[in-house]
């Protein structure tokens, strides 16, 4: 019973969300271990209530997970039990009787503008076609805030030089348009260019020609995996940690440094193509600290001790 409500729930994950693959392996992943914690109480999942998913939740602490990997597995909880009431395969939903863990706002990470330069020139100094391609893949994503998937899924014929905007097949299936610079389209032509200057049967294939970035893999195009093996490879040539360097960086990056350049938060909630305002405001920080600088920079009484601007003399 438990297996068959389950993929009943993946099912409706796919079809109804358009849950990545990867997003749905680890929802089946989080609730198969929630399911054999409910055997080990023998309780079915189905007839799970409050004081069970409690008890879950106390084990997770106690396992050593940290509040926002506990926080994750009740949000997979509450999407599960939501579905098995809107079906009618029990009245109720008892995660609405639990509270989450509370969690630290974490911000986003982001290298400076400087280590973009510096990872650009490293990128650039890989041997072969690597090096073009890896310049292409930083650009790209450092100047449209792309995911990794967007990233390598990007068809060849996106770039072409009478659009100045790209559309983007985005998560959970949803496009939008980005604009990209005319210094990242050069660089993904010559990353391109460079490749099929290697003779290798990859760049040659037909099905691989689709990509702008095709590889041997089966799907015709690079991984997200190889992808982020790329810009490590790329930190190391530039002397920068490359724990500190991936795909997700180089979008918080593109976030926070347009944010401090005076960017909106609904402009740049377009742009990452974030369904809800609120995940965008976890860049609030950014913005808080330059209007900050901003009322430093310009206020006459930020200018020094009380009674030495203007409104003192009023």
């Amino acid at each position: 019973m438990a297996a068959h409500l389950l993929d009943a729930f993946l099912e409706m994950l796919k079809a109804e969300r358009g849950a990545a693959r990867n997003t749905w392996t680890a929802y089946e992943t989080d609730l198969r271990d929630f399911f054999d914690f409910c055997g080990r109480e023998g309780t079915p999942p189905a007839m799970a209530g409050a004081p069970v998913l409690r008890a879950y939740l106390r084990r997770l602490t106690d396992l050593g997970l940290r509040p926002r990997t506990a926080a994750r597995r009740l949000s997979v909880l509450r999407q599960f039990y939501r579905f098995l009431a809107r079906e009618g395969l029990r009245p109720d939903d008892p995660t609405e009787l639990l509270e989450g863990p509370k969690t630290p706002a974490a911000l986003p990470k982001a290298i400076a503008e400087a280590e973009v330069e510096a990872l650009l020139a490293g990128a650039a100094a890989l041997p072969g076609h690597r090096g073009p391609q890896a310049v292409a893949a930083i650009e790209l994503l450092y100047c449209s805030g792309l995911r990794a998937s967007e990233l390598v899924t990007l068809p060849a014929a996106a770039l072409r030089p009478d659009a100045p905007l790209v559309a983007v097949h985005g998560k959970g299936g949803k496009d939008r348009l980005v604009p990209i610079s005319a210094r990242a389209r050069e660089a993904a032509v010559q990353a391109r260019e460079a490749l099929a200057a290697t003779g290798r049967k990859s760049a040659q294939d037909a099905r691989a020609l689709r990509w702008m970035f095709p590889a041997r893999a089966a799907a015709g195009h690079m991984t997200r995996q190889a992808l982020g093996l790329l810009l490590k490879d790329a930190a190391l040539a530039a002397g920068l940690d490359p724990n500190r360097v991936s795909p997700h960086v180089l979008r918080h990056s593109f976030a926070s440094h347009l944010l401090a350049r005076g960017a909106d938060l609904r402009s740049l909630q377009l742009l990452l193509g974030h369904a809800d305002i609120a995940t965008t405001q976890i860049y609030t920080k950014v913005l808080e600290e330059r209007l900050r600088a901003l009322v430093e920079a310009h206020h006459p009484l930020a200018e020094g001790p009380a009674g030495d601007g203007p409104a003192a003399e009023a």
